[in-house]
């Protein structure tokens, strides 16, 4: 059995254990090397603690990242391993290093799932940066990219020929139980229209943009926001909660258990990001889209994103334009003078096949065997004295 060993930046992130179980599914055996945003957790499946990391505080993440490589590097799961995977930029140097350390020819996978802040940079630090990541990809098998996005806007741009990429959506693991597709919903015109905010809320611009919709309509929508507020980037989130009445947090899920009942609970689902916004935010394409769809609610997106393009292509959902401070209410006031609007996308979205939402088996196993070729192909080229591969 093949063995993968899987670098991932916060082990208390859902898609961690979503990746994971997809490995496995497809048949490999995997060892977790994982850092975490909080205390130490058991985990289903092998996994090495590299340690805690904070949110913003990034001297202590770099770090981290080096005390982790050698904790990594130490390990004999990890020189045992056939594969290695890296999400995110963090873990791809931390992967590299580990295995430099361990003086590993293993080939390594980049599982990229943001473009980071400074990666976009105009200045000398991107460049740096990005000089470091033209290093890294130059020696990876292959690359995985969750957006098209990514790869339009930064790598082509950037790296151009130096990737053997492949597209794999931020999409649900089918074999984490994610219960059935609900039936249509028919919707009470007299009933408060319910939005909701799900996932990671790191977004300063968001948390404003859905506080104004609950002052714009205090006895007609209520906001309901699930998951780890980023208290960093949005120090009043709370207090500014606690201000109104029909603006609800419920704090921080499990998933997949409690998807089905949260989404059950609202009738659109807030699909904007503008933390980083002419960069990675526009480029990303969010879980909220694949959870949302797969239970029948219809995303909002910011016109001009890869998210409103996704959305788009589909007929699945609403993409207001700028200035969403106008914008935004008054698609509100349409969708509650008539519920059918959202109706007609929750059935556009409950009409897609369930690949559109859940991973399909042997997705992962495709991957492994493309990082494998590159890398034999990588070998035999540098054997016979010819430029190695730019996968």
């Amino acid at each position: 059995m093949i063995r993968v060993a899987y670098f991932g930046p916060d082990v208390h992130d859902a898609a961690v254990p979503r990746r994971v179980v997809s490995l496995q599914e497809d048949g490999f055996h995997v060892e977790g090397f994982t850092m975490r945003r909080g205390p130490a957790i058991e985990t289903d499946w092998a996994n090495t603690d590299l340690g805690e990391t904070r949110d913003g505080a990034f001297m202590q993440r770099l770090a981290a990242v080096f005390s982790g490589a050698r904790t990594a590097a130490d390990s004999e799961a990890f020189r045992s391993c056939d594969v290695i995977m890296a999400r995110n930029f963090d873990m791809l140097i931390c992967a590299f290093e580990a295995k430099r350390r361990a003086g590993l020819d293993t080939p390594v996978i980049y599982e990229c799932r943001d473009i980071h802040r400074l990666l976009s940079r105009p200045d000398a630090a991107g460049v740096a940066m990005r000089r470091l990541e033209r290093s890294l990809l130059r020696r990876c098998s292959a690359l995985m990219v969750s957006s098209p996005g990514f790869l339009t806007h930064h790598y082509a741009v950037h790296h151009a020929d130096l990737y053997d990429a492949v597209l794999v959506e931020n999409r649900m693991s089918g074999a984490m139980g994610l219960g059935p597709r609900p039936e249509p919903r028919v919707r009470d015109a007299t009933k408060s229209l319910k939005v909701g905010w799900v996932g990671k809320l790191r977004c300063k611009r968001s948390h404003r943009l859905l506080a104004a919709l609950a002052d714009r309509f205090p006895s007609d929508v209520e906001i309901h926001a699930h998951g780890i507020p980023a208290l960093n980037e949005i120090p009043e989130f709370h207090s500014e909660i606690d201000k109104r009445r029909n603006f609800t947090f419920h704090g921080p899920y499990t998933s997949p258990d409690d998807l089905p009942d949260i989404y059950a609970g609202m009738d659109i689902v807030w699909a904007g990001d503008f933390m980083e916004a002419d960069g990675n935010s526009d480029w990303l394409l969010p879980n909220r889209l694949y959870e949302g769809g797969y239970y029948g609610t219809p995303p909002i997106a910011p016109d001009g994103t890869e998210t409103a393009s996704w959305v788009k292509d589909r007929k699945c959902g609403f993409t207001p334009g700028e200035a969403l401070e106008n914008t935004l209410p008054a698609l509100v006031e349409r969708l509650l003078a008539d519920r059918r609007l959202i109706d007609e996308k929750e059935a556009r979205l409950l009409a897609l096949p369930i690949s559109v939402f859940v991973e399909t088996k042997g997705e992962m196993a495709a991957l492994i065997e493309k990082a494998l070729a590159n890398h034999r192909a990588g070998s035999t080229d540098e054997a016979a004295g010819a430029p190695t591969s730019a996968a």
